[in-house]
């Protein structure tokens, strides 16, 4: 280790990456990322590839520097552009989660397809899922079965699992998961696994959003200011995601409160992600959670708005299970409520709803938007609607919360969208 010092001090590129990787490994010196990052910049500087994508996984992570998606991106793309697999499937992942770089499911695939092709098992296997579920390419079984099979061969367990349960599909006379539409009332109903549930269609359309005059003065500065939004069409869970669903999808059901028709708790925006992960490979769809906007809009009524106060209605106790209504004591079973201008349910109270965003104080003041998706990187994802252990003001269309992807609590579940 002597020696590769004195090598890294002079500038060797390949010795400050090697002490730069022994620092971030515990090897030989003590575990110090700060100095990891110090030794891999000044290898990445002169373009020595491995250090470029390994301090963009630091600044990824926030291991010895601050998270920062904008420098992991920067420091992905060098590498990824020189033919690095590794980098190339990073930056394929930061394109797909819209850290550092405006969410675009094509660049993804791109970037995946770089990395699969040069052999590498986990971009075989999320191309797969791409093909299947036809994000950011065009839908094709066929390329779906090919990358999860590359992938399989290589020991993915998961790319091994999901052939699996293709060929039972394809064999199997009876469809597991299926779904049905009514082009007259906009209802989509999905069957997992013997559970049903429906996706509400929204049409797109322009709104205020935000701290407008019906909520008073419960609304808080974060709420404001008011500023337009317009909208695509998109469509949303008629009411939260069920334990009975999510057991469906996940095998297992986190929640404090049980009871099959009371909407899944207790789980994280990264459970959702997983959650939603399984969904789309048992539907080949693309479900996702809404954007802050999109939950709004939907709980303001869409294009069929009365301008309540919360969703469906100005008298809370219509709409929504609060602490007022259920005494502390836990969730309530979904469509139990009035239903909002949408049919609706819950979205006012019962649980609050993760949506896609990074929470930005200030990211109302950019004014009026088309199809916002929130800010580019952040520390906290939004999470919408009130819930049972909250007070009426805390059940508003306009109330904004925001935890950590990790957070969980008994109060926090989720809706889908698509």
């Amino acid at each position: 280790m002597k020696y590769i010092r004195i090598a890294a001090e002079r500038g060797d590129a390949e010795s400050q990456f090697t002490l730069g990787w022994s620092y971030e490994n515990s090897f030989l010196v003590e575990n110090n990322y700060s100095e990891a990052v110090r030794w891999y910049r000044k290898a990445a500087e002169q373009k020595y590839i491995a250090a470029q994508r390994s301090i963009g996984h630091l600044y990824e992570d926030g291991l010895g520097v601050d998270k920062d998606y904008f420098e992991a991106v920067k420091w992905y793309r060098k590498a990824a552009e020189q033919g690095d697999e590794g980098a190339q499937g990073s930056l394929g992942h930061m394109y797909y989660m819209g850290y550092g770089v405006e969410q675009d499911y094509a660049e993804a695939a791109r970037w995946y397809r770089k990395a699969a092709e040069k052999g590498w098992a986990q971009a075989q296997y999320v191309l797969g899922l791409l093909y299947q579920s036809g994000t950011g390419v065009s839908k094709d079984l066929t390329q779906a079965k090919y990358w999860y099979e590359k992938a399989a061969t290589q020991g993915n367990v998961k790319a091994k699992e999901i052939l699996s349960e293709l060929e039972e599909l394809t064999n199997s006379q009876e469809s597991v998961n299926q779904s049905s539409s009514d082009s007259k009332t906009g209802v989509e109903t999905f069957t997992v696994n013997g559970v049903s549930f429906n996706m509400i269609r929204v049409e797109g359309g322009t709104f205020q959003m935000g701290a407008t005059s019906e909520q008073g003065s419960d609304a808080f500065d974060w709420e404001k200011p008011v500023h337009q939004v317009t909208l695509s069409s998109f469509s949303i869970g008629e009411t939260e995601v069920t334990q009975e669903l999510w057991e469906a999808v996940m095998g297992s059901n986190p929640s404090k409160y049980k009871g099959a028709r009371h909407p899944v708790e207790k789980v994280s925006w990264n459970d959702c992600q997983e959650f939603i992960r399984k969904l789309n490979e048992k539907t080949s769809r693309h479900f996702r959670l809404p954007t802050e906007a999109e939950w709004e809009y939907a709980a303001r009524g869409g294009k069929k708005s009365q301008g309540y106060k919360y969703s469906g209605s100005n008298a809370i106790d219509d709409v929504a299970w609060y602490t007022k209504t259920i005494n502390d004591k836990g969730t309530c079973d979904v469509k139990t409520k009035q239903a909002n201008e949408l049919g609706l349910y819950d979205m006012s109270g019962n649980v609050y709803e993760w949506c896609q965003d990074w929470y930005g104080k200030e990211y109302y003041s950019s004014g009026s938007q088309s199809d916002p998706i929130g800010p580019s990187s952040g520390s906290s994802r939004v999470y919408r609607g009130g819930s049972w252990g909250g007070y009426a003001w805390n059940c508003r269309v306009s109330i904004r919360n925001c935890g950590s992807p990790g957070y969980t609590f008994n109060y926090l579940g989720l809706r889908l969208a698509l």
